[in-house]
């Protein structure tokens, strides 16, 4: 089989073919653009491999194309990198790999391309086209990946257990592949990682957090989720999601399976939205259930709290998992702990006063949280389904209503603390935020409207309240 250049493409591979023959050096497009080109997906990463010194290459094809940029070159690892117009080409010398059983480290030797293609993860990704003259774009596939990418098949090219040993993320980077591309995992490759599971502990949290986020950003979330549980190496990384599993039966009352609950919920959620964050607040919105889990004759199973806890529990986790500790981190945090309040308001009758309260601890992140709220409409019970997504749009038309009316979502006090303590001469103190707070409070309550008129002479009663008066100078 041939490789389908495409026209930018075969530049690329005319000009490493010709500086390759120049250098004795045979080449190849190796890896990922193989696989990618083969599936018809775009892709703008090329890796190449030759036998012999890869940075000499890069160097040598960076002239012949008239590249301006200088080669960046990456010398412990014996790697060189250049942009061809909006094509990244990686260039490396074939080579061998030996292992030790406590790192992913490898150590490396020269080696030929049949030693190149034996180190790669998968099947689909050991593939190979010539950029050689005597056979120009022909495909060498020793593994068979054409035919694992025809039945949609994640393989490993040699033992599963060496390949997932020598590097343990393999065995992410597998599950990674079969979420992001809707394949299955080959039963023997499976039990291997089910087998190797351990040998992730050796990875740093960066490198898993990286293979966990491109999962979460795929299609549908859940098929990795559900592989990265099945073969154990869920509960290596992230046990609180793991401890979301199981349904409890007490006195014939059952709560729901909440791992399935929230996988659920992912999914929904990425009808509706990209976003890395949001889509961790899906992951996260009930991972504190297992620690309010309670049973009482009265009520059931109740959770109380759950969204309280969980939004403590969200640094924690961020931090284990490397993830950035800033306005990410915060904005998870607070869809966590809203993530009830906008279908809790429909159990009540909806106050105008509740949706200012709604507005404002929302503020900016509205349009998110209730996005998270209706994939949040899980249950299999299709009455009780259309009832909550009704009452989804009542809440969702009175918030509209009620921000256009008081514009609270975006709300700035209209009375500073700098006003209250330049109007009463006084200090910092416990007395600025109490009035402040009651301006806020009967803004939010609508006693008074939401202008600096109004705020003000509330704040001359407050404070006189308190026994302050306006001082002149």
């Amino acid at each position: 089989m041939q490789f389908n250049f495409t026209k930018q493409e075969l530049l690329i591979a005319q000009s490493i073919s010709k500086v390759s023959q120049q250098l004795n050096y045979p080449s190849y497009f190796v890896g990922g653009i193989v696989r990618d080109r083969l599936l018809g997906r775009p892709s703008k990463d090329v890796d190449v491999v030759c036998v012999g010194d890869g940075i000499r290459l890069a160097e040598a094809v960076g002239k012949d194309l008239d590249i301006q940029q200088a080669v960046v070159v990456f010398k412990r690892f014996g790697t060189a990198m250049i942009k061809f117009e909006d094509i990244e080409l990686e260039f490396v010398g074939a080579r061998k790999e030996s292992y030790s059983i406590d790192s992913r480290k490898p150590d490396v030797s020269a080696g030929t391309l049949e030693d190149d293609q034996n180190r790669r993860d998968f099947t689909i990704n050991a593939m190979a086209a010539s950029l050689n003259a005597d056979n120009f774009g022909k495909i060498i596939d020793p593994f068979n990946g054409i035919g694992d990418l025809e039945s949609k098949t994640i393989k490993t090219p040699l033992d599963p257990d060496k390949t997932f040993s020598d590097d343990p993320l393999r065995m992410m980077r597998g599950i990674r592949f079969a979420t992001q591309l809707g394949f299955n995992i080959d039963e023997i490759t499976k039990e291997g990682i089910k087998r190797n599971s351990e040998r992730l502990k050796i990875i740093s949290a960066e490198r898993i957090t990286q293979e966990l986020n491109k999962i979460i950003l795929s299609d549908k979330p859940s098929i990795g989720f559900n592989l990265l549980s099945e073969t154990n190496l869920l509960n290596i990384f992230f046990p609180e999601f793991e401890a979301l599993r199981g349904v409890e039966v007490r006195n014939n009352q059952r709560h729901k399976d909440n791992y399935y609950h929230t996988l659920k919920v992912l999914d929904n959620l990425c009808e509706d939205s990209d976003d890395l964050w949001l889509r961790w607040a899906a992951i996260l919105h009930d991972i504190a259930k297992p620690a309010t889990k309670r049973f009482s004759k009265d009520h059931g199973w109740t959770f109380h709290g759950h969204e309280v806890v969980g939004a403590r529990m969200v640094p924690k986790i961020f931090k284990r998992f490397k993830l950035p500790l800033d306005h990410k981190m915060k904005f998870v945090e607070k869809m966590v702990r809203l993530h009830l309040r906008p279908i809790s308001l429909t159990k009540e009758d909806i106050t105008d006063s509740a949706m200012r309260r709604l507005l404002f601890d929302a503020g900016e992140d509205l349009d998110e949280l209730m996005l998270l709220c209706k994939a949040d409409i899980t249950s299999k019970n299709a009455q009780k389904v259309a009832t909550i997504k009704a009452n989804y749009k009542i809440v969702k038309q009175k918030l509209l209503e009620v921000e256009e009316k008081d514009q609270i979502r975006y709300w700035q006090p209209p009375i500073s603390g700098d006003l209250i303590m330049e109007t009463f001469k006084i200090k910092p103190s416990r007395t600025v935020g109490i009035i402040k707070d009651a301006i806020r409070e009967a803004i939010l309550d609508g006693d008074i409207p939401n202008d600096y008129d109004a705020a003000y002479a509330f704040m001359l009663e407050k404070a006189a309240s308190l026994g302050l008066e306006i001082t002149s100078n």
